[in-house]
């Protein structure tokens, strides 16, 4: 017997789980079907790599021959793949069919211990995307794809966005398994409806023959249509827990059994069209749960509206153009602190690019003429102008913003798992007592059908989908009306916030107009040489005065520095020009305003620019919607405009102004340590830090480019009187969570409460299940697209 077990378990290959050959590869007393595999086997060991297998067993794929990769070493060829390139470091994104499992992360996510040129690796795994991290002076493109393959995760590779084409694909081996147990339930109910409609005499004579054929299809239904659920539930088990999986694969493997067990000892016809009935259903319910996680991914990474305007040059003029409508070729004016939404290839201006939103390094990095600059970089000097050559990826640009949410999702993850845990263990137990009673009533029947359906019709899923269906419709809403919230979580955290804090320039007042008024005196060449150095500004002074200026050119400028909250330097032709607060003038200037754009030109005074905002319409409306949150204005500026906001915001709104940037950040602590849930709304400019501790910060923008990756959404300028109306449609959404969470539970506790009567035949459960998870699916889309119209947002 135990040669027999041995010959048993030898039978198929260690590492992919085919068949062996008739000449095997062995190599540590493990067999292999190619040298392939044998080869994976080695890279691992080598590596201390092997808890691979503990993950699942056979996780992994069955090498093919190796493809040329000679192309991989053409220098454009490696340019359109990487998503990033500075000195010793690059980073590319794969798309692997091959991701399937959690074998599959954790070897990926270990890459760096197979090879230490690999910096890091991140997976993606509804996307099935990999993007690396690695030192290309050490590894080739060619030897990074080469190690892939060698590990069994060959990556599909084409220079026509490959991602984008497959990412939204459903799994093709998940939709071939659909149609095999399709076919074997059509067959197996066909060979059943003798015993439906009651046995001739004819009949019964076909009737062994019927069974043992109706046996034969439940062999591939249960064992590679169902086969997922089996390795998932051994891998839980090993890991000493219960998934979500567990409880399917033990019915799937008891209906089997007992169908083999009756037509064998000719006891009975047997459960197979229950199996493959059941296998058929719970497939096509995975299937639509993909479909829809698939359908959310694409409305998000490439319908939506990114609302980030660029501006371009065109004609020797300066346009706004929305980020989507950026193509190859077209010319891009970056300011500082901009950011650059697209690689493209320096022109003009010198530029030092802080790169930390795609690689986390906070250091700016010096590129000259000629140069790449990748997207996702931000310019932190003058104003430089760039060539696109790859169009922006909004997908790119979204999973960059989202990059620090990673751990929280993982959190996330966890949690839903043990409540898994506890749901599948009460679902034993319950199943178990009622088959207990049954057989205690002598009613073996009854016991059956109690155990397979309470099993069967006690689904999770339902408990599991309401938030993130939910939350993903809202986000459509939003992005529709220009409000863009970066994830699901912060939307839920929009729903807490009890605090807002508003910034006043560029959020209270419009970017759009302004009355500007020049106390002082300006030559032609002054005026050119003012409007040189505010071109380089996002600031929404800046763009005022530079707008009123209305110049028909500009001159380059060298030494640009910009300190935040208080103004620009420069030189510009053999010219040492100053523009913004009195302190940050070099000289002391006496019996002049504070407020307005100081300028001075060679230590010599020229005057100010005095700057009359105009507020947004529709102010008071939005604040007295607002008015049942605790409310405050920050402002770096001066107390100008102290006597309009009293008249604007109620009485207890504290309003303070020559706020700093760390003056702010300060703020949102302190609030937050006093136990408030603070939204912090800002232009991203001068309060990125603070939007970066707020609870939810907003990033206004009215057609210029000033996302900031601390913020957790951006909000159109025109949009900005919504606001009480996003906030209330997120606490809808919480409400809609919680009575499809009702809706869910009252399902399942009228379900078992069936079941264990055994009165609810296990078919009728399997059917259950899938509708179930179509119902919540519809009612919290329908719901909230109800709270959406109630809030007139549709």
């Amino acid at each position: 017997m135990e040669d027999q077990h041995k010959t048993a378990t030898k039978a198929i290959c260690y590492h992919c789980g085919e068949d062996l050959p008739k000449v095997k590869y062995q190599t540590d007393d493990k067999d292999f079907c190619c040298a392939g595999c044998m080869a994976v086997f080695k890279i691992l060991s080598e590596n201390n790599l092997c808890n691979y297998y503990v993950y699942n067993n056979n996780p992994g794929r069955q090498l093919k021959n190796e493809s040329h990769l000679e192309y991989l070493d053409d220098p454009k060829i490696i340019d359109q793949l990487i998503d990033y390139k500075h000195g010793n470091s690059s980073i590319i994104t794969f798309y692997i069919p091959a991701i399937h499992c959690s074998s599959c992360i954790w070897l990926l996510e270990h890459l760096y211990k197979i090879n230490a040129a690999i910096f890091s690796s991140r997976i993606d795994f509804l996307k099935k995307q990999v993007t690396i991290q690695f030192n290309h002076e050490e590894i080739s493109l060619k030897h990074l794809v080469e190690t892939l393959n060698q590990i069994g995760y060959e990556p599909l590779i084409s220079l026509q966005d490959v991602v984008k084409a497959h990412s939204s694909s459903v799994d093709k081996a998940l939709v071939l398994k659909i149609a095999v147990a399709g076919f074997l339930m059509g067959n197996v109910m066909l060979f059943s409806f003798p015993e439906y409609f009651g046995l001739s005499g004819f009949e019964k004579q076909f009737q062994y023959l019927f069974g043992w054929l109706n046996l034969a299809f439940s062999i591939p239904a249960a064992f590679y249509c169902g086969r997922d659920y089996f390795t998932s539930a051994i891998t839980s088990i090993k890991h000493k827990h219960i998934n979500l999986d567990t409880p399917l694969a033990l019915i799937i493997a008891v209906l089997f059994l007992r169908t083999a067990f009756e037509v064998i000892f000719a006891t009975g016809p047997g459960f197979a069209d229950t199996l493959t009935g059941l296998v058929f259903l719970l497939l096509m319910g995975k299937w639509l749960k993909q479909r829809t996680y698939h359908h959310i991914s694409f409305d998000r990474d490439y319908r939506s509206y990114f609302p980030i305007a660029v501006t371009t040059i065109q004609n020797g003029k300066e346009k706004p153009v929305a980020i989507n409508d950026i193509k190859i070729g077209d010319r891009l004016w970056i300011r500082n602190g901009e950011l650059v939404p697209a690689d493209a290839i320096l022109m003009k201006g010198d530029a030092w690019v802080d790169m930390s939103f795609v690689t986390g390094e906070s250091e700016p990095i010096h590129k000259v003429l000629g140069e790449i600059i990748y997207a996702g970089g931000r310019q932190t000097t003058g104003a430089i102008e760039l060539e696109v050559i790859k169009p922006v990826s909004q997908s790119y640009l979204t999973g960059l913003w989202n990059n620090e949410n990673y751990k929280s999702n993982v959190e996330k993850q966890n949690f839903n798992d043990s409540v898994a845990k506890y749901f599948s263990i009460g679902v034993f137990l319950i199943a178990f007592a009622a088959t207990a009673y049954w057989l205690f009533q002598h009613d073996s029947h009854k016991a059956w059908s109690a155990f397979t359906a309470v099993i069967i019709v006690a689904c999770p899923c339902v408990l599991a989908l309401s938030t993130p269906f939910t939350l993903s419709a809202i986000l459509s809403v939003f992005d529709k009306k220009g409000f863009y919230v970066k994830n699901t979580d912060a939307v839920e955290e929009l729903a807490k916030c009890d605090t807002l804090i508003f910034d006043k320039t560029g959020t209270l007042t419009s970017n759009e107009n302004a009355e500007i008024s020049f106390s002082g005196s300006l030559t032609h060449e002054e005026k050119l040489i003012v409007a040189s150095l505010l071109r380089n500004s996002a600031h929404p002074l800046s763009r005022h005065i530079l707008k009123a200026l209305n110049v028909e050119r500009f001159y380059s400028l060298q030494d640009y520095k910009e300190v935040v909250g208080k103004g620009l330097s420069a030189k510009i032709n053999d010219h040492v020009i100053y523009a913004g607060h009195l302190s940050m003038l070099p000289i002391t200037i006496k019996s002049v305003s504070e407020t307005g754009v100081h300028i001075l030109i060679d230590h010599v005074y020229k005057g100010c620019f005095d700057i009359k905002q105009q507020w947004r319409p529709g102010l008071g409306q939005l604040v007295s919607k607002l008015s049942k949150f605790k409310l405050q204005v920050l402002s770096g500026d001066t107390d100008k405009d102290h006597s309009m906001l009293k008249t604007i915001f109620p009485e207890n709104t504290s309003i303070r102004f020559h706020q700093r940037p760390h003056q702010k950040l300060a703020a949102v602590l302190s609030l937050q340590e006093n136990g408030n849930k603070v939204m912090m709304l800002g232009d991203g400019l001068n309060d990125a830090g603070a939007l970066k501790q707020s609870n939810f910060g907003i990033a206004l923008t009215d057609n210029i480019n000033n996302f900031t990756p601390g913020c957790d959404a951006i909000l159109q300028g025109s949009a900005l009187n919504f606001l009480p109306n996003f906030i209330q449609l997120s606490k809808d959404g919480l409400k809609v969570i919680k009575i499809s969470f009702a809706i869910a539970t009252a399902y399942n506790c009228i379900g078992i409460y069936y079941a264990v009567q055994g009165t609810l035949y296990p078919l009728v459960a399997a059917v259950l299940m899938p509708v179930s998870t179509v119902t919540i699916i519809l009612f919290t889309t329908l719901a909230t697209r109800w709270f959406a119209r109630k809030n007139k947002l549709i």
